[in-house]
Formats: C-alpha cells, structure tokens, sequence
C-alpha cells in the first residue's frame, strides 16, 4: 500500500503545479516528504494504522492533512480531494500532455505562455472534446501519445484535433519501424548471403570487404 500512496501523492504534485496552486511550493514541500517516509518505511502503512491509528502515521513525520489522506485511502482505497484535483485540472492535464509529446516540460510551457509563444487558450476546446470522446484523462493523453509516435516517426507535425481526425484509426497507427543499414567509411554496404561475404558498394561496384566486423557503421536510414 505504500507504493500506490506515494504514487498518488506524486501525481497530486503534478496536478498542483499544472494547476499553480498558490500553496504551491508548501504543499509539494509535505508531499515529497511523506512520500520519502512512504518509500522508505520497512513495514505497511496499514498495520501502522491497526496497531496505532492516525497518531502512528503522525509519529513518522507526515504531517497532519496527508496523514488524513493516508487514513482516508486504507479505509476507502482513494483519497476524495486528489479526485476532485484530478477532475478539477483535467483539460490543463491534457493539454501539458499534448505539449510534453512535442518535447515541452510543464516550466517550460509556462515560460513560453508567459511569452505569448504558446496560447493555451488555443488548445482548451479541443482538450475539452478530446475528454469528452475518450472518456477520461488517461485515455485522452493514450490517444495523444499514439499520434505523436506515429506522427514523430513519420517527422510529421500533429495538433489535437489529429486525434480526432486519426480517432478510428488509432488502433492501426503504429510508429514507422526504424531500420538500420550498413556503411563502411560512408559507403554502403552488403552482406550477400550466397558468398557468405560483406562488400562495400563504391561508385556502383562491390568490393570484397576486408576490414574487421567492428569497424561496420550501422545508420538509422529514413
């Protein structure tokens, strides 16, 4: 029960500065230290709580509110206030997701909406529809990672209305294979299978590759 806690408090930090809570930098402060005594604690934060109720949880130095939540998560396996987090900041969710796909941390994209580089506004609508077709966030920000694999590999650019355009055919969309070829000092090669020998292919000729197997460069070719 300790891991799935502390994952919930990590994914309550995320939500809170996607959110920008005023309380911000105190609240991450208790989060990431009932987290650290979650990851570190030899024995289940449920028998703590049998053997000592929330004054045990207390005793090791989580403080008072995320000791509520931990108590409120053994009796009910959730806590009510990361849910409502999560639904409050759910198209901000999405919307970070859609960008962290483009390469862009959450400082980052507010840096840059600070700068007028990226109008978040832009993208609330299409979120807000991308919510309500897939049903959840998780689903939404699985359909968005889908499109950018595909998209990335292809060097494609893509919005979040791709989704929708590519919706039925989300599944089918895989990333484009990345193969590999064969170079010797810039010139390809070939392995031919029926004289069991490389050779280097060098202004339209094949030459009997002499080198050693270490000195084969392997590019990604696109």
């Amino acid at each position: 029960m300790n891991k799935e806690i502390a994952e919930i408090f990590g994914e309550t930090i995320r939500l809170l500065e996607i959110k920008g809570d005023k309380a911000l930098s105190y609240k991450i402060r208790a989060y990431r230290n009932a987290i650290n005594i979650l990851n570190h604690l030899k024995v289940d934060i449920s028998d703590i709580y049998k053997e000592k109720g929330l004054k045990g949880i207390r005793e090791l130095g989580i403080g008072e509110k995320n000791a509520k939540k931990i108590e409120e998560y053994i009796k009910h396996e959730r806590i009510k206030e990361f849910e409502e987090l999560n639904e409050e900041t759910a198209i901000q969710n999405v919307i970070a997701h859609f960008f962290q796909t483009k390469g862009l941390g959450l400082q980052e994209l507010k840096e840059n909406a600070k700068k007028r580089k990226i109008i978040y506004s832009r993208y609330t609508k299409p979120a807000k529809q991308l919510l309500d077709l897939a049903g959840s966030v998780e689903a939404s920000k699985e359909a968005i990672t889908k499109i950018a694999n595909w998209a990335n590999s292809r060097k494609l650019d893509y919005t979040i209305e791709t989704v929708f355009k590519k919706w039925l055919e989300l599944d089918r969309l895989k990333p484009k294979e990345i193969v590999k070829k064969p170079f010797y000092r810039g010139d390809p090669m070939i392995f031919s299978e029926t004289k069991k020998k490389w050779f280097v292919i060098k202004d339209g000729e094949w030459l009997e590759y002499a080198g050693k197997k270490e000195e084969i460069e392997w590019k990604i070719v696109q």
